[in-house]
């Protein structure tokens, strides 16, 4: 308990989260501080590029295996059954419509990049290796936790899916997250070493400082979320968005244990399982649920679900993973 302490402690003081409470703090202040919206685009294309060509030298470093076939495979299978607990914890536990709960169950089966990117970072500060196919395992996770939430939804409708607009498969095979993620993971095991070499002082010198600005602008949208949803939660939806996190790292650490993951991709696997989608997600709900409440899934993906994961759930999953891995 006390590692895990010390290491909560050292990433509360980390540059990382530390923009994200001045975002966050600066939006619940009210304050006029802004990131423009291309800038923020342009921060958020620069990461999933540099994560995702970084990702593929390490693949082209270590090749291909049985492991990372079964990694894939397993990401695939918790997206697709994370969203189907969530599910069942809004509709008994918080009393949600079926629709909202749906909505917000497709969020809690995808994945969040930008956690997964801060993990990485602080895994890379610590010395702690991970597979790099864990990338590709982030991009397997985004579509499975959409398609699983439909299927609650036609379910309950008994139309068996006729109802799914035509657009939804284009949103989300061609989201263009996934799509940078998937591209620059290829450039980067096609090209190897030899290509990172050539834009090491692009991908690699300034990633973290990217990263905190990219974090201060989504502290800034978490803030004003968490205002616009004050008066649509209540706790027990909060609740949720707390408990969720830490259930979905328990199916994560036991499939990385399972899987014999490294400590580094044990915590990777954990923090994919724990995230809430932000970005991929909310745009396929746009076209696939328009009806469902924007300020209830956003407001507890990104305003409770990513705060909790960013300051207390990555020190706990390293610590875990450590622990029950041997490392």
């Amino acid at each position: 308990m006390s590692d895990i302490l010390a290491l909560a402690a050292d990433n509360l003081l980390s540059p990382i989260v530390l923009c994200f409470a001045l975002g966050l703090g600066a939006a619940l202040a009210r304050s006029d501080l802004s990131i423009p919206e291309a800038a923020a685009k342009a921060m958020s294309i620069y990461l999933l590029f540099a994560i995702g060509f970084k990702g593929g030298v390490s693949v082209a470093d270590h090749g291909i295996d049985a492991r990372l076939a079964f990694s894939l495979l397993a990401g695939v299978v918790l997206s697709a059954l994370l969203p189907l607990v969530a599910f069942a914890l809004l509709r008994s536990l918080v009393g949600m419509d079926r629709l909202n709960a749906a909505a917000v169950a497709a969020h809690y089966g995808s994945i969040s990049i930008v956690t997964f990117v801060a993990a990485s970072s602080v895994l890379e500060s610590r010395g702690i290796a991970f597979e790099g196919y864990m990338v590709a395992v982030a991009a397997a996770m985004e579509a499975p936790a959409i398609l699983s939430a439909l299927w609650l939804i036609t379910r309950g409708s008994g139309n068996d899916g006729k109802g799914m607009e035509p657009g939804l498969w284009r949103e989300i095979l061609l989201n263009g997250s996934i799509v940078l993620l998937v591209g620059s993971f290829v450039i980067g095991w096609v090209t190897g070493p030899e290509g990172l070499d050539e834009i090491s002082s692009f991908i690699v010198a300034p990633f973290k400082g990217v990263l905190c600005l990219f974090l201060l602008d989504m502290g800034l949208v978490a803030g004003r979320g968490m205002q616009k949803g004050r008066g649509v939660l209540g706790l027990r939806a909060v609740g949720f968005a707390v408990t969720m996190p830490v259930l979905g790292s328990f199916a994560g650490l036991i499939t990385a244990l399972i899987l014999g993951l490294s400590p580094g991709g044990a915590t990777l696997l954990m923090v994919l399982s724990a995230s809430a989608s932000y970005i991929a997600v909310p745009a396929a709900m746009r076209v696939a649920l328009p009806e469902a409440n924007p300020s209830i899934y956003l407001t507890l993906s990104l305003g409770v679900t990513f705060p909790f994961n960013l300051t207390l759930g990555i020190p706990l999953y390293v610590a875990l993973a450590q622990t029950l891995t041997g490392g």
